[in-house]
């Protein structure tokens, strides 16, 4: 007799026409893929447009017994996520930082780290007013570069401007016009499409990039390799985060003790886009 297929699922909270846009999701799914396959689990993903309609989810698979363990992605202060899936019994890992986990295993990035280089490495060639466009502030990790962006700028006596986008191309059109109104020369953006929608509205403006404005991006997908002209950015090795997320929920479904599983560090990637 043959052993049931184990699943993984993930839920993410997205216009499915946003997530079908943004790279990121795809990358880090693959690297789950990469490591859970082989060990005969499969992953599920599931596209809702609120948190409810998350929450009703997790207590469906519970209910069914159709997933095997849950990874919880854009984790806000006091995610009500976590006392779920405790009290549902399903092994879970956190993509987020640890201090949103409360004894879940986590998949730790250093947001606020990495938005304290990006303002430094921008400073330090001469922008004095840098924008920052960010994902929604409901997000922990976008307060995180945001804090981490505002210290750097304080500490280096630069600007942070700030404007909120939703991840998707036409929000970030919105949040780019506003930046250039407000003469940054400079603008970090909180991924690879939102960096393309401030391109493109920039050079709508007849703005030049990066003769008057620079622009960086944050993932490094290969959209910013595509753009014309090239995105710098922040590179997060993403396929690498999946895999590591990977690992640490068949260490959870296998009754491990929680644990901290380092991301690999981001590095800066200079190409056209900061001259």
């Amino acid at each position: 007799m043959t052993q049931a297929q184990r699943r993984v699922g993930v839920v993410l909270e997205r216009a499915s026409r946003v997530l079908g846009e943004e790279p990121f999701y795809h990358e880090f799914v693959e690297g789950l893929e990469r490591v859970l396959n082989p060990a005969g689990v499969s992953v599920l993903v599931k596209i809702v447009t609120d948190r409810e309609a998350e929450n009703q989810a997790y207590e469906r698979w519970a209910e069914r017994r159709r997933i095997d363990g849950v990874i919880l992605v854009d984790l806000t202060p006091d995610d009500d996520r976590v006392p779920l899936v405790g009290r549902l019994g399903l092994p879970a890992v956190v993509l987020g930082a640890p201090s949103t986990a409360s004894g879940l295993p986590t998949v730790w990035t250093d947001d606020a780290g990495y938005a304290r280089e990006a303002v430094r490495l921008l400073a330090g060639r001469g922008h004095r007013t840098i924008g920052h466009l960010s994902g929604p502030l409901s997000f922990l990790h976008t307060q995180l570069r945001r804090a981490g962006a505002l210290e750097e700028a304080a500490a280096l006596g630069v600007t942070v401007v700030q404007a909120d986008g939703d991840y998707s191309y036409q929000s970030a059109q919105v949040a780019a016009a506003e930046l250039a109104a407000r003469e940054c020369t400079a603008i970090i953006c909180d991924n690879d499409l939102m960096a393309l929608a401030a391109l493109d509205t920039l050079k709508e403006r007849d703005i030049a990039v990066p003769g008057d404005v620079s622009v960086v991006a944050w993932d490094d997908s290969a959209l910013c390799q595509l753009a014309v002209p090239a995105l710098s950015a922040m590179s997060h090795d993403v396929v690498r985060i999946g895999e590591i997320a990977a690992g640490a929920m068949l260490d959870a479904m296998a009754g491990e003790p929680p644990a901290v599983y380092q991301a690999p560090p981001a590095v800066f990637v200079a190409r056209d886009s900061t001259g």
